[in-house]
């Protein structure tokens, strides 16, 4: 029974996380030949102060990116 853990910082919508893991669900059923039945994906968001880049957090990236390319990337 593959396990698929997906972390990721937060902030995408419920819709995009759920495709997300339908899609990882799917590839897993088609690479390996597993049934889907028995594919098991799950993803965790993570709030900015807590995922870190070296020294700096999520939050002090986005914070620090000026307004007019905040929503790049």
């Amino acid at each position: 029974m593959p396990i698929v853990h997906i972390s990721l910082v937060e902030g995408r919508s419920e819709e995009v996380v759920k495709a997300c893991v339908k899609a990882v669900a799917q590839a897993i059923h088609q690479t390996l030949g597993a049934p889907l039945d028995a594919v098991r994906v799950y993803a965790t968001q993570v709030p900015g102060a807590h995922w870190a880049v070296g020294v700096q957090t999520k939050d002090e990236m986005t914070a620090s990116v000026p307004e007019s390319n905040s929503e790049a990337g």
